[in-house]
Order: structure tokens, then sequence, then C-alpha cells
């Protein structure tokens, strides 16, 4: 059922056409991002859809009594309320029934006879209407939501009044969650949220029964939670179905096709007018000559495929080797004075190792990257670096720029011998081009300082790249023009990132910092998710069991068989999985094979090892799902 229209939108300012012919539907349960570039309109049009700002021209329907919620990027509300005050307000409708049930059994105890049993009824309707809105659970939904967003119970009794921008925008999304709208519309619900929380929105969000239109830089998000991508441009909304990294694989395709079609047709074309050309004033060609003219003119021409909007060019050499050995950090603590925030910490980084430093806010993340770069002390253990280590940083404060240059000025001070049309390309290379090379530092955008700072970098052609939330204000394309460069970098690479997507792309390797110090997983973001489930499921809480004459009680031998069970377990699912990994490897090369041949022998072969393939892979499978619930 479609719950949300817009038709033929258009958005002007002073003349200037920012988006038009925008048409899109939302249905119930739809999951939907809206991506585009920085400046495509995305917000603008969010605004549009549910009524903050008027459009210039198109219609926009939604269903009648529609629940709508919009939460804004600054998003913030103002109230006396203390922080549960304000949450239990969702459910006003709900306490008003609890309240006249409570008056109900009340009464109860007053009647008798014909009175009591219609009372009786009336309270069992009530009652069950009560259940079905969530009566008796609504108390336990706040309580969920708000420990989720890190408003713990210590929380609760504060004053809005009394949250910094960030909680007041965390609380406004809280709310919204409980208040279950139809549609959820949000913009850049990730701002303010550490990676913990932001899992946790992931996996609400992904059960949410209503409909959501999420604008979002953070893909790893966008792939967990939508299943539709709507792809923003000046004359066009292009619908793809699938989340975030699906949609860069079809709007690639589509790409692909188009150019593909269109210098088809240009052939086609330049075929026709060189046939009108020689033949058009021959007697004996003149006609076949005028029929081919008319073909051309009736001809619905392919405007040339272009990619959107001109895309960074950012790359990043060493301009001389490092060592096998690029860093060692022993034994450290990391901290102020007086205050340690993780120890001990251990590195042993090696050349074209790409490190990704995560862990929860404020244990030390940024401390580490400054330590290592001698801006802060150790409070304890030694840093080493290694021979013909060269070392770059990426400040995410960006305080390095200074404000009164102009972006020319601010690299060619950093580089005086480096002759201009080297500076101005290296800027253009950046997205600094014509007068953006004058403006003034303190009057960019984040973005820009970020793609500034990056420009600044890349010529210092460092071995070891160290760099503290380098996505942070770029856009999607910025971000995946970066990972692409720093993916080709011939040299060393740490850093910190709360950008999932990026670490994925780019890390070999993760260093997980805790208050008990650092521990080292050798892949990708995922693998490390991955690796902290299965420890987290091999790990079998030793439980303290008061043996009595009165009770059944484990012994301590029957404990200890059953921890050596669950260990098996957790080794016989290890296993499987393996095998299961293996056996996908295998089915994928033979569908390649069956792909390139046309021998019909051989396409039988493949196909009989591809069916035993999969009935073990189903039996694996069966064995891992039994297996998972013997262990849970």
């Amino acid at each position: 059922m479609i719950i949300l229209q817009g038709n033929k939108l258009e958005r002007s300012f002073a003349g200037q056409v920012l988006f038009d012919n925008i048409s899109l539907q939302i249905d119930e349960r739809d999951r939907i991002a809206l991506v585009g570039k920085n400046g495509a309109g995305k917000s603008t049009l969010l605004k549009i859809l549910v009524g903050e700002e008027a459009a210039t021209s198109g219609e926009v329907h939604t269903k009648r009594d529609i629940s709508l919620s919009y939460l804004a990027q600054d998003s913030r509300f103002e109230s006396e309320n203390t922080i549960y005050d304000e949450m239990l307000h969702v459910f006003d409708h709900l306490r008003v029934k609890e309240d006249r049930l409570r008056l109900m059994e009340l009464e109860m105890g007053q009647l008798s006879g014909e009175a009591l049993d219609q009372l009786m009824k009336t309270y069992d309707s009530l009652s069950e209407e009560f259940r079905q809105a969530g009566g008796f659970t609504y108390e336990a939904d706040i309580r969920t939501i708000l420990n989720g967003f890190k408003f713990d119970q210590s929380m609760w009794g504060m004053k809005i009044s009394e949250l910094s921008g960030g909680q007041n925008t965390r609380l406004a999304l809280a709310k919204m969650l409980l208040e279950q709208p139809e549609l959820l519309v949000l913009d850049e619900p990730t701002n303010h949220l550490d990676i913990e929380t932001i899992a946790w929105l992931e996996q609400y969000l992904s059960n949410y029964k209503g409909a959501l239109l999420i604008v979002s830089h953070d893909r790893y998000f966008l792939d967990k939670v939508a299943t539709v991508t709507m792809d923003l441009t000046k004359h066009s909304l292009d619908r793809y179905v699938g989340n975030y990294s699906k949609f860069v694989e079809l709007k690639e395709q589509k790409h692909l096709t188009e150019q593909h079609n269109y210098e088809k047709q240009q052939k086609e074309i330049a075929k026709l007018e060189d046939f009108v050309q020689k033949n058009i004033v021959r007697a004996s060609t003149t006609k076949r000559a005028q029929a081919r003219r008319k073909q051309l003119e009736k001809m619905e021409r392919l405007d040339k495929p272009m990619k959107n909007g001109k895309s960074a060019h950012m790359t990043f050499y060493s301009e001389k080797p490092s060592g096998n050995l690029v860093l060692t950090v022993e034994e450290a603590a990391v901290g102020y004075e007086g205050l340690v925030l993780s120890k001990p910490i251990s590195i042993e980084q090696r050349k074209l190792d790409a490190i990704a430093v995560v862990g929860p806010n404020g244990i030390g993340k940024t401390t580490l990257l400054k330590s290592i770069i001698g801006q802060l002390p150790l409070i304890e253990g030694q840093i080493r670096f290694g021979a013909n280590v060269q070392t770059g940083y990426y400040d995410q404060t960006q305080s390095a720029l200074t404000p009164s240059n102009s972006v020319l000025e601010e690299l060619w001070s950093a580089f005086p011998t480096t002759p201009e049309v080297e500076i101005r390309n290296r800027l253009g290379a950046f997205l600094f081009s014509g007068d953006d090379v004058k403006k003034s530092v303190s009057m960019l955008s984040g973005g820009e300082k970020a793609r500034l700072l990056l420009a600044k970098l890349s010529m210092e052609n460092n071995n070891f790249l160290i760099l503290d939330e380098p996505t942070n204000h770029l856009d999607i394309d910025s971000k995946e023009v970066l990972e692409n460069a720093l993916i080709d970098f011939d040299g060393t690479l740490l850093f910190v990132s709360h950008d999932r997507y990026f670490i994925n792309r780019v890390a070999t390797k993760v260093l997980e910092l805790s208050e008990t110090g650092s521990k080292l997983y050798l892949g990708d973001y995922d693998y490390y998710l991955e690796k902290k489930a299965e420890l987290a499921a091999q790990e079998i809480p030793v439980q303290q069991v008061e043996v009595s004459n009165s009770q059944g009680a484990l012994t301590y031998q029957t404990q200890k068989e059953n921890q050596k069970e669950q260990r098996r377990i957790a080794r016989r699912i290890e296993q499987i999985e393996e095998e299961i990994e293996s056996l996908e490897n295998r089915l994928e090369e033979l569908n390649l094979s069956m792909l390139s041949t046309n021998d019909i022998g051989e396409l039988t072969d493949y196909q009989k090892e591809t069916d035993r393939l999969t009935a073990q892979q189903e039996s694996l499978m069966e064995e891992w799902e039994e297996l998972s619930e013997q262990m849970g």
C-alpha cells in the first residue's frame, strides 16, 4: 500500500534549479536509502516530503491520517521534563486506559450480579485493547530504547534542558522510535552515535514495522538497513533494488550499458550520415539516401552518459621505502596525568600493514596516535620506529590549517619550492579549481578543509601515514576516492575511524583498544566482528553453584564435562564454517566454468559436482544450526 507519493517535484532558489522532475513512491515497510552528491538537495527533498518546505512545483500526497516522524540533522526539542518523563508522554493514551482499568478493578469489589458481569465484559475488552497496544510492555520499551541510546538509569532524572546538543538529538531519535510512526524520515541519524549504538540502531531498524526513508553518509549502516536505494541527481531520482553496495554495483552496470548503447548509436549515426553524404546527389541512390536521412531525423538520440559531477583524484605514494619493521609499541599506557585510558598496548607493525584502531569512545584511540607522533607522552611503555620511516599525520581537528591563508597559500607555504602550476594541479586533483584556490581557509566547509589537509599530506610523500578519522566531513564520493587512494598506497597505514565501510575496504588488521589493553585481529572489520562473536561464544562462564542436600545441583565434575562439551561444539562449529566457505569457493569456480563452456559433457560433469556439493553444503548447514542452538 502506498503511504507517500511525490510527483514531478522541483525546487529552485533565485531561479537556480536545485533539482526537478523528481517522482517517488513509498510503500508500507519500505526501507529506502536516499543518496546523492553533497549539494544535490537530499535534505531539501526530505523537508519537502514531510511538509517542512514547499516545492517550487509538483505535488506530495500522503495516506490519510498517516503518522510520520522526521529527524533533521540538527533536530532538537525544548522541554522542561526529565528524560524519563518525556518518554512517558509518548504513552499518555495508554496511561489513560491504564488508569481506567485500575478504577474498574476497584469497582469490581463493590458490584455483584449483572452489574459485575457487565463491568467484567467491559474490563476484558479494554484490557485486550490495552495489551495489543503494548500497555504491558511500554515501560520495558522505554528502558530498552534509553539504554540502547546510552542514556543509562542514572541519567533518567536529568532535565532535557541540561543535555548537550548531541544528547538532545539522540533523545529526539529515541522518542521517535518509541512513537513507532508509519513512516520514519531520518537525516543523518548516526551523527552523535558511537559504533556500538549505531550497531544497536541497525538491528532495531531492521525489525522496524513501519517504512523508513534515510539519508546517511554511513555506508555500512545503509548496507545493514536499506533494501532500496534512490540516487538523487539534478534531473532524476533513480531507483535501485538493494542496499548501498548493491546500488554501487548496479549503477556501474547501468553506466556501462548506457555507454555501450550510446557508442553503438553514434557508430550507426556516423554510418547513416556517411551514406547520405556520399549518395544524396547521385540519381541512382538518392532515394535510399533520402530514406536514410528521414531515419536520422526520426531517431531518438541518446545523451552521452556522464558520471555525476567531478570526482577527486587523490593519490599517495612514498618517496623512499621503509624497513620491514615500521613501528613497535611495547607495554604502553595512554592517557593523561592521573588518568589511564588503556593499558597495556602492544603493536608490532610491518611494512604495508594497514591497521585500523577501534574501541569505545573515550578509550584513548586519538591519544594513542598523538603519543606515537610525539604530541603527547606515554604514561608507560616505549615507542620505536623502524629504519627509514617517514611519518605523515592527519589530524581530525584540522588544527594544522591557517585560517587567514587562501587555499593556494596554504599549500604553497608548506611547499615553497614547488612550482605554482604543480601546486594548482594538486589542488585541482582534490577538487579546488578556478576561484576556489582564492578562498580563505576560514571560509571552507568541513569537507573542503578535509580535502585540503589530504592534499597537503599527499605532497609530503611519506611512507607511514597516521590518520585520525580521515573520512569525517567527506561526502560518500570523496570517501570512496580516498579509500581507493589508500588501497593503492605503497606504504604503511595506521588509522582511527568510526567508518566501518572504510575500515572494511582499507584495513588488513584491526587493533581493538579497551581498558585492559589491546588485541590484534588479522582481518577487516567484518572479520573482527566474527572473531569477537566466536570468542564470546566460547567463553562459558563458570557459575558458583551452591550444592545442598535438598537441591539437585551440578557437581564440579559435571560442570567440567559441560564446559568440555561446549568447547567441542564451538570447535566443530568453526570447522563447519571453514568447510562451508571452501564449498562456496568451489561452487563459485564451477559456476564460472559452466558459463565459459559449451561442451555438453563438461556441463554435465560440472552439474553433477554442483549438485553433490550443494547437498553437502545443506547437510553442513543443518548441522551448524543444530549445534548453534545447543551453544545458545
